[in-house]
């Protein structure tokens, strides 16, 4: 009995949090890859430079910190003309998709999540950030009509309290 109403309160935290099964990366983690690629640029091969440069733009997107995951977004921007193969693309679609699904354009994250599907069907981690961004939209959704409502009913509340006054 305590664990299903501790499943039930999680479930409402989580609603209202936003919990979702994207990871986070901590700025430890960052500073280390920003170390990785500036050793890397140092005259390794542009195979070695280019995949810390990976390594960094998922930690950045995965940052709690929002300039980081607005920094990974416009480094994986930039680069996204220099993808040679359909995996190197399906890889920065969809960590762009993070950033944006992180930094609450929820659009934009679903609209670059359904590229990288169309490079990779049936892709488990694009087909699970998909259906997170449809639940956050759907959430968002529900908790918009709720204030909708709530802001409705408190103004005819309050007009029917002022035609009673006057009556």
């Amino acid at each position: 009995m305590d664990a299903k109403i501790g499943k039930f309160f999680e479930s409402i935290g989580d609603f209202f949090t936003g919990g979702d099964q994207i990871p986070w990366c901590d700025s430890d983690i960052v500073a280390g890859c920003e170390r990785e690629v500036a050793e890397a640029e140092k005259g390794s091969s542009d195979e070695l430079k280019s995949e810390c440069i990976m390594r960094l733009s998922w930690a950045l997107v995965h940052s709690k910190r929002p300039e980081d995951v607005q920094r990974g977004i416009a480094m994986l921007e930039a680069s996204l003309g220099g993808s040679s193969s359909p995996l190197q693309m399906r890889e920065k679609l969809y960590l762009l998709a993070v950033g944006y699904y992180r930094s609450g354009d929820y659009p934009r994250s679903r609209q670059l999540v359904d590229r990288c599907l169309e490079i990779a069907p049936d892709w488990r981690q694009a087909l699970t950030l998909k259906k997170t961004i449809e639940e956050k939209i759907t959430k968002d959704g529900v908790i918009g009509i709720g204030i909708a409502a709530t802001a409705v009913g408190v103004l005819v509340g309050g007009i029917a309290a002022a035609l009673a006054r006057k009556n």
